[in-house]
Protein backbone atom coordinates (compact mmCIF):
# COMPACT_ATOMS: atom_id res chain seq x y z
CA UNK A 1 0.00 0.00 0.00
CA UNK A 2 2.77 2.40 0.97
CA UNK A 3 4.67 1.56 -2.23
CA UNK A 4 1.55 2.24 -4.28
CA UNK A 5 1.02 5.63 -2.64
CA UNK A 6 4.72 6.53 -3.06
CA UNK A 7 4.60 5.52 -6.70
CA UNK A 8 1.51 7.68 -7.27
CA UNK A 9 3.15 10.66 -5.61
CA UNK A 10 6.31 10.28 -7.72
CA UNK A 11 4.22 10.02 -10.90
CA UNK A 12 2.29 13.15 -9.94
CA UNK A 13 5.52 15.04 -9.24
CA UNK A 14 6.91 13.98 -12.60
CA UNK A 15 3.79 15.12 -14.43
CA UNK A 16 3.81 18.47 -12.62
CA UNK A 17 7.49 18.88 -13.42
CA UNK A 18 6.95 18.17 -17.10
CA UNK A 19 4.04 20.60 -17.25
CA UNK A 20 6.15 23.23 -15.55
CA UNK A 21 9.01 22.72 -17.98
CA UNK A 22 6.64 22.83 -20.93
CA UNK A 23 5.11 26.02 -19.66
CA UNK A 24 8.51 27.64 -19.16
CA UNK A 25 9.36 26.97 -22.81
CA UNK A 26 6.11 28.42 -24.12
CA UNK A 27 6.10 31.93 -25.59
CA UNK A 28 2.96 33.99 -25.97
CA UNK A 29 2.24 36.96 -28.20
CA UNK A 30 -0.77 38.40 -29.96
CA UNK A 31 0.92 40.25 -32.82
CA UNK A 32 4.19 40.23 -34.78
CA UNK A 33 5.13 43.52 -33.14
CA UNK A 34 4.69 42.09 -29.65
CA UNK A 35 6.60 38.94 -30.56
CA UNK A 36 9.49 41.04 -31.90
CA UNK A 37 9.60 43.31 -28.86
CA UNK A 38 9.59 40.32 -26.50
CA UNK A 39 12.30 38.70 -28.61
CA UNK A 40 14.48 41.80 -28.32
CA UNK A 41 13.87 41.90 -24.57
CA UNK A 42 15.10 38.31 -24.26
CA UNK A 43 18.00 39.03 -26.61
CA UNK A 44 19.17 41.90 -24.43
CA UNK A 45 18.94 39.63 -21.38
CA UNK A 46 21.04 37.06 -23.28
CA UNK A 47 18.20 34.53 -23.07
CA UNK A 48 18.95 33.49 -26.62
CA UNK A 49 16.83 30.34 -26.82
CA UNK A 50 13.68 32.23 -25.82
CA UNK A 51 14.63 35.10 -28.12
CA UNK A 52 14.77 32.66 -31.03
CA UNK A 53 11.28 31.43 -30.25
CA UNK A 54 9.89 34.95 -30.30
CA UNK A 55 11.66 35.86 -33.56
CA UNK A 56 10.31 32.70 -35.15
CA UNK A 57 6.95 33.69 -33.76
CA UNK A 58 7.16 36.94 -35.73
CA UNK A 59 7.85 34.97 -38.91
CA UNK A 60 4.93 32.65 -38.21
CA UNK A 61 2.68 35.59 -39.15
CA UNK A 62 4.28 35.50 -42.60
CA UNK A 63 7.71 36.68 -43.68
CA UNK A 64 6.16 39.64 -45.45
CA UNK A 65 4.75 41.21 -42.31
CA UNK A 66 6.11 44.59 -41.18
CA UNK A 67 8.34 43.07 -38.50
CA UNK A 68 9.51 40.13 -40.62
CA UNK A 69 12.80 41.64 -41.88
CA UNK A 70 13.90 42.77 -38.42
CA UNK A 71 12.95 39.40 -36.94
CA UNK A 72 14.91 37.49 -39.61
CA UNK A 73 17.96 39.69 -39.06
CA UNK A 74 17.78 39.30 -35.28
CA UNK A 75 17.23 35.57 -35.62
CA UNK A 76 20.55 35.38 -37.48
CA UNK A 77 22.25 37.60 -34.89
CA UNK A 78 20.93 35.39 -32.11
CA UNK A 79 22.33 32.27 -33.73
CA UNK A 80 25.71 33.98 -33.94
CA UNK A 81 25.51 34.91 -30.26
CA UNK A 82 24.84 31.23 -29.50
CA UNK A 83 28.00 30.29 -31.38
CA UNK A 84 26.05 28.66 -34.21
CA UNK A 85 28.15 30.39 -36.83
CA UNK A 86 27.27 28.29 -39.86
CA UNK A 87 23.57 28.46 -39.02
CA UNK A 88 23.93 32.23 -38.56
CA UNK A 89 25.68 32.57 -41.93
CA UNK A 90 22.81 30.74 -43.62
CA UNK A 91 20.23 32.92 -41.84
CA UNK A 92 22.01 36.11 -42.95
CA UNK A 93 22.10 34.77 -46.50
CA UNK A 94 18.37 34.07 -46.26
CA UNK A 95 17.80 37.63 -45.11
CA UNK A 96 19.58 39.04 -48.18
CA UNK A 97 17.57 36.74 -50.46
CA UNK A 98 14.17 37.49 -48.90
CA UNK A 99 14.58 41.24 -48.32
CA UNK A 100 16.86 42.39 -51.13
CA UNK A 101 15.84 46.04 -50.89
CA UNK A 102 16.09 46.30 -47.11
CA UNK A 103 18.55 48.84 -45.74
CA UNK A 104 20.13 46.17 -43.53
CA UNK A 105 21.30 44.06 -46.50
CA UNK A 106 24.87 45.47 -46.41
CA UNK A 107 25.10 44.75 -42.69
CA UNK A 108 23.74 41.24 -43.25
CA UNK A 109 26.41 40.57 -45.89
CA UNK A 110 29.09 41.81 -43.51
CA UNK A 111 27.73 39.66 -40.68
CA UNK A 112 27.64 36.61 -42.93
CA UNK A 113 31.34 37.07 -43.67
CA UNK A 114 31.98 37.65 -39.98
CA UNK A 115 30.25 34.36 -39.13
CA UNK A 116 32.65 32.45 -41.38
CA UNK A 117 35.54 34.42 -39.89
CA UNK A 118 34.46 33.24 -36.45
CA UNK A 119 34.73 29.65 -37.70
CA UNK A 120 38.31 30.20 -38.85
CA UNK A 121 40.49 27.64 -37.01
CA UNK A 122 44.12 27.72 -35.90
CA UNK A 123 46.57 28.10 -38.77
CA UNK A 124 47.62 24.42 -38.65
CA UNK A 125 44.13 23.25 -39.64
CA UNK A 126 42.19 23.35 -42.92
CA UNK A 127 41.42 26.97 -43.81
CA UNK A 128 38.27 26.56 -45.91
CA UNK A 129 36.23 28.88 -43.67
CA UNK A 130 39.04 31.46 -43.63
CA UNK A 131 39.06 31.61 -47.42
CA UNK A 132 35.26 31.80 -47.54
CA UNK A 133 35.32 34.70 -45.07
CA UNK A 134 37.97 36.54 -47.12
CA UNK A 135 35.90 36.14 -50.30
CA UNK A 136 32.75 37.44 -48.59
CA UNK A 137 34.50 40.37 -46.93
CA UNK A 138 36.06 41.36 -50.26
CA UNK A 139 32.66 41.14 -51.95
CA UNK A 140 31.19 43.34 -49.22
CA UNK A 141 33.94 45.95 -49.74
CA UNK A 142 33.44 45.92 -53.52
CA UNK A 143 29.67 46.36 -53.23
CA UNK A 144 29.67 48.95 -50.46
CA UNK A 145 33.01 50.80 -50.61
CA UNK A 146 31.68 53.72 -48.54
CA UNK A 147 30.13 51.64 -45.78
CA UNK A 148 31.31 52.42 -42.26
CA UNK A 149 32.26 48.76 -41.69
CA UNK A 150 34.71 48.63 -44.62
CA UNK A 151 37.79 49.37 -42.44
CA UNK A 152 36.77 46.61 -40.05
CA UNK A 153 36.21 44.20 -42.93
CA UNK A 154 39.64 45.03 -44.36
CA UNK A 155 41.27 44.49 -40.97
CA UNK A 156 39.65 41.06 -40.75
CA UNK A 157 40.85 40.20 -44.26
CA UNK A 158 44.39 41.17 -43.28
CA UNK A 159 44.23 38.98 -40.18
CA UNK A 160 42.90 36.01 -42.12
CA UNK A 161 45.48 36.41 -44.88
CA UNK A 162 48.22 36.45 -42.26
CA UNK A 163 46.88 33.13 -40.97
CA UNK A 164 46.98 31.63 -44.47
CA UNK A 165 50.53 32.92 -44.90
CA UNK A 166 51.50 31.37 -41.56
CA UNK A 167 50.12 28.01 -42.69
CA UNK A 168 52.07 28.14 -45.96
CA UNK A 169 55.21 29.24 -44.12
CA UNK A 170 54.84 26.32 -41.71
CA UNK A 171 54.64 23.98 -44.71
CA UNK A 172 57.96 25.38 -45.92
CA UNK A 173 59.52 24.77 -42.49
CA UNK A 174 58.25 21.19 -42.51
CA UNK A 175 59.74 20.52 -45.95
CA UNK A 176 62.99 22.07 -44.80
CA UNK A 177 63.19 19.84 -41.71
CA UNK A 178 62.66 16.83 -43.96
CA UNK A 179 65.40 17.96 -46.38
CA UNK A 180 62.84 18.34 -49.16
CA UNK A 181 64.64 21.34 -50.57
CA UNK A 182 62.76 21.86 -53.81
CA UNK A 183 59.38 21.81 -52.03
CA UNK A 184 60.72 24.07 -49.29
CA UNK A 185 61.95 26.74 -51.71
CA UNK A 186 58.66 26.72 -53.58
CA UNK A 187 56.61 26.96 -50.38
CA UNK A 188 58.60 29.93 -49.10
CA UNK A 189 58.41 31.70 -52.46
CA UNK A 190 54.66 31.08 -52.59
CA UNK A 191 54.27 32.78 -49.21
CA UNK A 192 55.91 35.93 -50.50
CA UNK A 193 54.27 35.86 -53.94
CA UNK A 194 50.76 35.31 -52.54
CA UNK A 195 50.92 37.18 -49.23
CA UNK A 196 53.53 39.94 -49.63
CA UNK A 197 51.54 42.27 -47.37
CA UNK A 198 51.58 39.96 -44.34
CA UNK A 199 54.03 39.76 -41.40
CA UNK A 200 55.38 36.49 -42.84
CA UNK A 201 56.72 37.97 -46.07
CA UNK A 202 60.26 38.77 -44.90
CA UNK A 203 60.44 35.45 -43.02
CA UNK A 204 59.52 33.71 -46.25
CA UNK A 205 62.28 35.46 -48.21
CA UNK A 206 64.81 34.47 -45.57
CA UNK A 207 63.52 30.90 -45.73
CA UNK A 208 63.82 30.87 -49.52
CA UNK A 209 67.36 32.25 -49.30
CA UNK A 210 68.40 29.63 -46.75
CA UNK A 211 66.85 26.67 -48.55
CA UNK A 212 68.15 27.67 -51.98
CA UNK A 213 71.68 27.55 -50.57
CA UNK A 214 71.10 24.07 -49.14
CA UNK A 215 69.27 22.99 -52.30
CA UNK A 216 72.22 24.10 -54.41
CA UNK A 217 74.69 22.30 -52.11
CA UNK A 218 72.90 19.02 -52.83
CA UNK A 219 72.28 19.62 -56.54
CA UNK A 220 74.11 18.18 -59.51
CA UNK A 221 77.00 20.32 -60.73
CA UNK A 222 75.08 21.77 -63.68
CA UNK A 223 72.29 23.17 -61.42
CA UNK A 224 74.33 24.64 -58.58
CA UNK A 225 75.15 28.02 -60.13
CA UNK A 226 71.50 28.67 -61.00
CA UNK A 227 70.33 27.85 -57.45
CA UNK A 228 73.05 29.81 -55.66
CA UNK A 229 72.05 32.76 -57.85
CA UNK A 230 68.42 32.33 -56.82
CA UNK A 231 69.51 32.44 -53.19
CA UNK A 232 71.31 35.72 -53.86
CA UNK A 233 68.20 37.04 -55.63
CA UNK A 234 66.13 36.34 -52.51
CA UNK A 235 68.55 38.42 -50.48
CA UNK A 236 68.18 41.27 -52.96
CA UNK A 237 64.41 41.21 -52.63
CA UNK A 238 64.67 41.10 -48.86
CA UNK A 239 66.97 44.14 -48.64
CA UNK A 240 64.98 46.11 -51.20
CA UNK A 241 61.52 45.49 -49.81
CA UNK A 242 62.32 45.19 -46.10
CA UNK A 243 65.37 47.38 -45.47
CA UNK A 244 64.54 47.60 -41.75
CA UNK A 245 63.85 43.93 -41.20
CA UNK A 246 65.66 42.43 -38.19
CA UNK A 247 66.15 39.30 -40.31
CA UNK A 248 68.84 40.98 -42.41
CA UNK A 249 71.45 40.00 -39.81
CA UNK A 250 70.66 36.35 -40.45
CA UNK A 251 70.41 36.84 -44.20
CA UNK A 252 73.80 38.50 -44.75
CA UNK A 253 75.98 35.46 -43.89
CA UNK A 254 73.79 33.22 -46.06
CA UNK A 255 74.09 35.62 -48.96
CA UNK A 256 77.89 35.74 -48.54
CA UNK A 257 78.00 31.94 -48.44
CA UNK A 258 75.94 31.71 -51.62
CA UNK A 259 78.20 34.26 -53.33
CA UNK A 260 81.39 32.38 -52.42
CA UNK A 261 79.99 29.06 -53.57
CA UNK A 262 78.66 30.59 -56.79
CA UNK A 263 82.10 32.00 -57.63
CA UNK A 264 83.70 28.62 -56.90
CA UNK A 265 81.20 26.77 -59.09
CA UNK A 266 81.72 29.24 -61.92
CA UNK A 267 85.48 28.93 -61.63
CA UNK A 268 85.23 25.15 -61.74
CA UNK A 269 83.07 25.41 -64.84
CA UNK A 270 85.59 27.74 -66.49
CA UNK A 271 88.44 25.34 -65.68
CA UNK A 272 86.54 22.42 -67.15
CA UNK A 273 85.82 24.41 -70.31
CA UNK A 274 89.49 25.40 -70.54
CA UNK A 275 90.60 21.79 -70.16
CA UNK A 276 88.12 20.74 -72.80
CA UNK A 277 89.42 23.37 -75.21
CA UNK A 278 93.00 22.34 -74.52
CA UNK A 279 92.11 18.71 -75.13
CA UNK A 280 90.58 19.44 -78.50
CA UNK A 281 93.44 21.71 -79.56
CA UNK A 282 96.17 19.08 -78.87
CA UNK A 283 96.89 16.68 -81.80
Amino acid sequence: MRLSVLSSLLSLALVVGLIGCSGSQRVTHNSPKQAYEKGMEQFEKENYDRALRYFRGVLSYGRGNEWGPDAQFQLAMTQRKKGKYLVAANEFKRFTQLYRNNQKVPRAEYERARAYSSRSPDYQLTQTDSRKAIDLFQLFIERYPDHELVPDAQAKIDKLRAKLAHKQFAAGKLYERRDMWRAATRSYEDVFDTYPDTPWADNALLGALRTYVRYADRSVQEKRAERYQKAIDQYGRLTQLFPDSPLLKQAQPLRDEAQRKLERVRKQAENQQSLARDGTSNP
